[in-house]
Formats: C-alpha cells, structure tokens, sequence
C-alpha cells in the first residue's frame, strides 16, 4: 500500500495549481479549456474547500471558459483526487483572477498622467 503524502498548506497549494493545469491540458478535450492557466489556489483552514484562480489569455472568450472550467469541477476533482493521493480531495470552487487586466489598467492611467 502507497503511504499518504504529508503536505504543509503551501506546498499542497502549488501542488494543486500545478496539477490541475496538467490535467487541463492532458485529460481535457475541451478547446476552451487550452485557454486557461490556473494562477493560484487559496485552502480552507480545514482544507475541504479549494478557491481555485484562473485566467485566460483570450479575455474576449472569458464566458466561455468560465462555463467550460466550472463544468468540468467535479471530473476535475476526482482526477485531482488519484494525483494528490490524500484521504479528502477539497471541494473546487472557480474564481477569475483579473490580476492581469487591473494592472494594465492601472499601467494605461500612470501613462496617462505622464503625458498630461
């Protein structure tokens, strides 16, 4: 019998987010779900539930993938479940990180004032 990994929260969370982009582009066939890049992972303190961030390259076609992504949240799950090897897989829950566009925005008004 395999032993149980032993995970600090943060490792555990990198873990995740690099997991389920691997399993996004490997056992997904989706074309929507190319799209998406999971950013990070935020765990309960009890660790049952998992906000999952994710973003797109293609922020014209973020509807699309936001109901692709959450679709797939209980296959994803269970997939998930024989990667981490623990006892309770955490409850997935989809979150767009808009990290990207803020700080472009933020970027596009400090030009601005530069040039006034």
């Amino acid at each position: 019998m395999k032993k149980k990994q032993n995970y600090s929260r943060e490792k555990y969370q990198e873990k995740m987010v690099f997991d389920i982009n691997t399993l996004l582009r490997r056992d997904f066939r989706d074309p929507r779900l190319s799209m998406i890049t999971v950013t990070h992972v935020e765990l309960s303190p009890d660790y049952s539930h998992a906000k999952v961030f994710w973003d797109t390259f293609d922020v014209e076609h973020r509807g699309e993938c936001k109901a692709a992504i959450e679709g797939i949240a209980g296959k994803m799950r269970t997939k998930l479940a024989k990667l981490l090897e623990v006892r309770h897989t955490p409850q997935l829950h989809f979150s767009y990180n808009s990290q990207y566009e803020d700080e472009q925005k933020i970027t596009n008004l400090l030009n601005d004032s530069d040039d006034e």
